[in-house]
This record gives C-alpha cells, structure tokens and sequence, in this order.
C-alpha cells in the first residue's frame, strides 16, 4: 500500500499512531539492525539499551508497526513472528536461508498474477497473500552446510 507521506517510515493507514516514548525506541532499535528479529529479542536489546519497554508493549508495537506495513513479518519453522524494517515500499516476498537466516526482498509477477487469476476464479476480492521461498543462500551453500 503506498505512503501517504514522503517519509518511507510513516504510518500508511488510517491516523498516526501515538508518538510515545516506548514506540520511539522500538522503532529506532528496528533502525538499527539489519536482520530479522523477534519479539523476545527486540525486547531483550531494548533492556540492553536500558530501555524501559515492557514485553507486552514490545509485541503491541510490533503488530501495529506491521498492521500498517511498517514492518515485514515473516514465520520462522517454529511459527515464531520475526520483524525486519520494511525496505521496500510496495508488495513484496522473501527469499530466506534457512541456515544463517539471509533474507532476499524479491518481486514476483507471476505469483501476483496467479494469486489474482485464483481469486477471480473463486469469486474474491480484495485478496492478499505472502509467499516466503526456503532455501540456503550461496554462502551456505558453498559452506555445504
């Protein structure tokens, strides 16, 4: 869904959400990494920081930040949510190592224009999807892991 602001990082839907102290560091800490986290430990490096975020509030956060598309969200094996700062601003996928966790924003219009055809086809609108591919990153790979 595209941004109704100029910064990337803004709300995209519906009002702005309440600028508090805890949001603020969550989102700066998300800033700060470049992997896929999960709540436990986001939560855990926001206590490092000395931030006085509760685990509650921390999971909050997060599914408001990923509500409204500030965030990708993917499942880890065990189901566990982990979160990264979204880089691309419209509809995408993950290609993901299933070894070192290296994760790959990738485009794919034939899996858009399949998902559209099935949902035609069945009668419904306003569909959406996720796709995550598996698989190990050539490093891993070369590493015969």
């Amino acid at each position: 869904m595209p941004s109704t602001s100029a910064d990337p990082k803004a709300r995209r839907r519906g009002s702005e959400p309440r600028v508090t102290r805890q949001r603020l560091a969550v989102s700066q800490a998300l800033d700060s990494l470049d992997d896929f986290i999960s709540t436990q430990e986001l939560h855990r490096l926001l206590h490092d920081r000395g931030e006085s975020v509760s685990l509650a509030t921390t999971y909050r956060i997060l599914q408001s930040m990923a509500d409204d598309g500030l965030v990708d969200v993917l499942r880890k094996d065990d189901n566990e949510a982990v979160y990264r700062r979204c880089e691309a601003e419209h509809h995408h996928h993950h290609l993901l190592c299933r070894k070192c966790g290296r994760a790959e924003e990738i485009e794919a219009p034939a899996v858009e224009k399949w998902a559209a055809g099935v949902a035609r086809e069945h009668g419904y609108t306003q569909v959406a999807h996720t796709v995550e591919m598996y698989g190990l990153c050539p490093d891993c790979s070369a590493k015969g892991q």
